[in-house]
């Protein structure tokens, strides 16, 4: 597809912005922190979801149909852990009682329902603004998106490491408004050193949160020229 401009939601860290740019696309990172200093639009994205799709001013007046929205929806609340806390089946609810187990779920439940809510509306507002999205999450099962969203991804990388990431982490993705391309890239991955996710502990720049959602550059740079962008906005 040709972008003008590629906009990545809730991404900190520049990776896919960065390689955007290397291939000759305009692009920005938003998101409500910037702990790694490439967020370009501090702005709660929550809130201009919310506005966006009540018909108020927000950052998608700024978004055309030629831009793409590549949005990295935070995904702990659709996990299979989140799901497992609600039922109160973690090590320290043991000794809590009904009423305390009770009112935890209800809070679990709550968190999800909000999520869920701005992900459809988010997708509601690309539909109505006609502007093209791709909305990344995990694949990794039991998942709530699997279980209850109507989309279906157009995309699923179950093994990120044969595209250059250090984590295989199998991924979804879904594409509104358009299509994944279907290009072939024939070239040699070198992998960085394989990771676990769920043995990644935190060190002096990331905190353990933020490597697990950590993706290499060499990923990043594959997966745009694989998927995104046409032959000849590659060729150009």
């Amino acid at each position: 597809m040709k972008i003008n401009k590629a906009w990545c939601f809730f991404e900190q860290t520049g990776t896919f912005k960065n390689e955007f740019m290397k291939l000759g696309i305009p692009a920005v990172d938003c998101d409500i922190l910037n702990h790694f200093n490439q967020t370009d639009y501090q702005i709660d994205l929550f809130d201009e979801i919310q506005k966006a799709y009540t018909g108020k001013m927000s950052i998608f007046y700024h978004i055309s149909t030629n831009d793409l929205i590549f949005a990295f929806f935070p995904c702990t609340r659709f996990s299979c852990r989140v799901q497992l806390n609600a039922r109160c089946e973690m090590p320290q609810s043991r000794n809590w009682d009904n009423s305390k187990k009770l009112d935890y779920s209800r809070d679990i439940v709550n968190g999800i329902s909000k999520n869920y809510d701005l992900l459809c509306k988010l997708c509601m507002v690309a539909l109505s603004y006609r502007f093209r999205l791709i909305v990344e999450n995990p694949y990794t099962q039991p998942h709530f998106l699997t279980q209850y969203f109507p989309l279906k991804p157009s995309i699923i990388d179950v093994d990120r490491t044969m595209r250059g990431d250090v984590y295989k982490k199998p991924t979804k993705y879904y594409f509104i408004n358009c299509s994944p391309e279907q290009n072939f890239c024939f070239e040699n991955i070198e992998n960085e050193v394989k990771l676990t996710v769920e043995k990644v502990i935190s060190d002096e720049t990331m905190t353990r949160e933020e490597m697990r959602n950590y993706i290499s550059p060499v990923y990043a740079n594959r997966f745009i020229r694989e998927f995104i962008l046409d032959e000849e906005a590659l060729n150009g």
